[in-house]
């Protein structure tokens, strides 16, 4: 057992290990950004893959085909044969997965992904449109706190006040009144379907590029949930946990013309060795994602989402843009005088984990906001289904309907163990974690 030498080298971390663990399998994981990988992902992600330094690529471009050439060495080190096999995987699962033309896995996050995307399609100092971070975007999308709005010129486009979604025809007004050279299609907080064949259109209108970022839906996408943003961007980025359900990490997929260029930002421009342990689990979870079961989980997952929201609007509470058509919702707080911030700390006090969370137009700071997010990917890798999430959200109600009453603490927590028991989480590494520890 490895987790034995973990445990005689370093008990300190042995027991960080095992108490997010138990931490795991003992509470609902409502954060739309987190999911639980499978053990063959973790077997990967802890290889011997990790103690190879392999820069560069396992492939060199044909230059008369425009190709990858496998059978040419494409790394700045010795020795790579067997990662170079990995990567390879990992790439043509890809491609094979999404349908793309070109595919690089070795982004380290999705920033670095959006990075690579957005050097390699322009300039610093160049127009970026990308959606408002308070209306559901992200900080890489041109957030001035983060190198997107660093160094690019960002124009952010808002949801609509009345639909709280995109308005198109204002987003086209907008696109010709700033000119952007790239537009941002995606989101971390957006519920409802993009509509990434509308977004080419605007994009071709004012003659801009366009990147999608797929990080929350790319499960969805490979499944055939939810509307491909491949065939309509330029560029398209994503996170590979999430829906996804591999490990931390990104990918970048892009047309043919654009494969060089984002190839040269990435190494050298961008990042060093790649983390080939990484990548191997990344290739695993391609192959997962290409199953008939991960699109049956991908299936329940949109259904658990739209089962938790109407068990919540039933019990009052309004979810914004009056629904969700992914995995994921805004829950607007106001109406039950208390804010996101605050339900977010007391139901991790009784071990239900979200995320606090602006909503469109919100009047509270960032750091307090209106809303919380939640997710249903971790639940529905558990094996949770619609009864369940019906109960979820009594636990919820409960909690907030409580939520100054510490004395309807310990009930709610109670129940929510014996929830999380009924859906055991990496048992056999549970019960290895304790043999181990009580020896």
């Amino acid at each position: 057992m490895y987790s034995e030498d973990l445990y005689k080298t370093d008990p300190e971390i042995f027991a960080a290990v095992q108490n997010e663990t138990e931490r795991e399998h003992g509470g609902l994981e409502l954060i739309a950004s987190e999911n639980f990988v499978s053990e063959a992902v973790l077997a990967a992600l802890g290889s011997v893959l990790t103690n190879k330094y392999a820069e560069g690529y396992p492939y060199k471009w044909d230059k008369d085909t425009g190709q990858l050439d496998y059978s040419k060495y494409g790394r700045y080190y010795g020795g790579c044969e067997f990662v170079d096999k990995a990567e390879a995987l990992a790439i043509e699962r890809a491609k094979k997965l999404f349908g793309a033309d070109h595919v690089n896995v070795q982004p380290h996050s999705g920033t670095t992904a959006n990075m690579t995307a957005y050097f390699a399609l322009g300039e610093p100092g160049d127009v970026l449109l990308g959606l408002n971070l308070s209306h559901g975007g992200h900080l890489s999308h041109g957030h001035p706190i983060n190198f997107s709005g660093r160094f690019f010129k960002v124009v952010q486009y808002e949801v609509d006040p009345n639909t709280e979604q995109i308005n198109f025809d204002t987003l086209l007004k907008l696109a010709r009144e700033v000119k952007p050279k790239m537009i941002v299609a995606g989101a971390s907080a957006y519920p409802r379907t993009m509509h990434f064949d509308k977004f080419r259109e605007v994009a071709d209108e004012v003659g801009a590029y366009l990147v999608a970022d797929i990080a929350h839906i790319a499960g969805l996408v490979a499944a055939g949930l939810h509307i491909s943003p491949v065939p309509y961007s330029d560029i398209v980025t994503t996170t590979t946990h999430k829906t996804l359900r591999g490990p931390r990490g990104a990918i970048v997929m892009c047309k043919k013309e654009h494969a060089q260029t984002v190839d040269k930002v990435s190494f050298p421009g961008m990042q060093g060795g790649p983390l080939e342990h990484v990548i191997a689990a990344k290739a695993v979870c391609f192959k997962e994602a290409a199953g008939e079961e991960f699109k049956a989980y991908q299936k329940q997952t949109v259904a658990n989402a739209k089962a938790l929201g109407s068990e919540l609007e039933k019990r009052g509470y309004r979810i914004v843009a009056g629904g969700t058509d992914t995995h994921l919702m805004l829950v607007d707080l106001r109406n039950k005088g208390v804010t996101g911030r605050k339900v977010e700390r007391r139901l991790e006090q009784v071990g239900i984990t979200c995320n606090r969370n602006t909503i469109p137009y919100d009047p509270e700071k960032p750091f307090v906001t209106s809303g919380i997010r939640l997710g249903t990917p971790a639940l529905t890798t558990r094996g949770m289904k619609e009864p369940e999430m019906a109960r979820v959200a009594e636990l919820i109600d409960e909690l907030i309907t409580n939520i100054d009453d510490k004395d309807a603490y310990p009930a709610v927590k109670a129940k929510v163990a014996e929830l999380c028991e009924s859906y055991p989480l990496y048992p056999r590494r549970r019960a290895e974690y304790k043999q181990i520890s009580s020896v």
